[in-house]
């Protein structure tokens, strides 16, 4: 069974930035492909940025590419996503999912990811 955390949330100002991590344990040694996606308030949830952990290659959605980073450390299981240049828009509850295989598709599709950390808020202010 996999289990996903993830921290990083806060507060901050308009232009600032902020790193998200998910630690996920239980994956296999191949490897937990990842994703991120955040619900904004009223809005559905979306993909934001994954990882294909096999293969390293990440995705992103075209409201955040050039601002969102997203990475991995290996030995630590952990996804990192560095948020920059942060907009009020981008004020939502962040998740972070995992799978089991170590691929995915685009990597931000929830179809595609069956453990889901419990989120942290972001908030942007003006």
């Amino acid at each position: 069974q996999v289990q996903v955390v993830e921290s990083g949330g806060g507060l901050v100002q308009a232009g600032d930035s902020l790193r998200l991590s998910c630690v996920a344990s239980g994956c296999s040694s191949s490897g937990c492909a990842r994703g991120w996606f955040r619900r904004a308030p009223g809005k559905q949830r979306e993909g934001v940025a994954g990882i294909n952990w096999s293969s390293g290659a990440t995705y992103f959605e075209d409201s955040v590419k050039g601002r969102f980073i997203i990475s991995r450390d290996v030995a630590k299981n952990a996804v990192f996503l560095q948020m920059n240049g942060l907009k009020p828009e981008d004020t939502a509850v962040y998740f972070c999912a995992a799978t089991d295989r170590p691929f995915c598709g685009d990597c931000m599709e929830s179809w595609e990811f069956e453990y889901w950390g419990q989120g942290t808020q972001v908030t942007v202010s003006t």
